[in-house]
């Protein structure tokens, strides 16, 4: 049985999708991109400060599903240029440490809203 997840300290859904999915212990989490949760606006800033409120709104879904960045096994990095990798880099690892998830990095040609970029992830939360 799947179970969706929903939590105000994330930005809300802007489309037909959830913020997750859990199930059987996995959290299957949507794409963020850097929307403040507060406004639902896109954040001033560079790859940097877009990355940072990325992961920030990664963890709150994750709390939400009763995980952490700690527990998550595989994300997607997906960005509109890959010059943008090194600084991206740079704050992905302060956020994840050394429980490092596998990853995948892609430049794609449009993000929504323009956003420079998004990552999704899967995580184990439990049962």
């Amino acid at each position: 049985m799947k179970q969706i997840i929903s939590t105000d300290k994330a930005p809300k859904a802007i489309g037909p999708y959830s913020q997750a999915v859990v199930h059987d212990g996995i959290a299957y989490l949507s794409g963020q991109i850097p929307l403040d949760p507060a406004s639902g606006q896109i954040i001033d800033g560079d790859i940097a400060a877009q990355t940072e409120r990325v992961l920030e709104n990664i963890k709150a879904v994750l709390e939400g599903c009763g995980g952490s960045l700690g527990s998550v096994l595989k994300t997607t990095v997906f960005l509109r240029d890959m010059a943008d990798f090194p600084k991206m880099n740079e704050v992905y690892g302060r956020y994840f440490g050394s429980a490092l998830p596998a990853r995948s990095t892609v430049q794609a040609a449009r993000l929504p809203r323009d956003v420079s970029v998004e990552i999704d992830c899967i995580a184990a939360v439990g049962s």
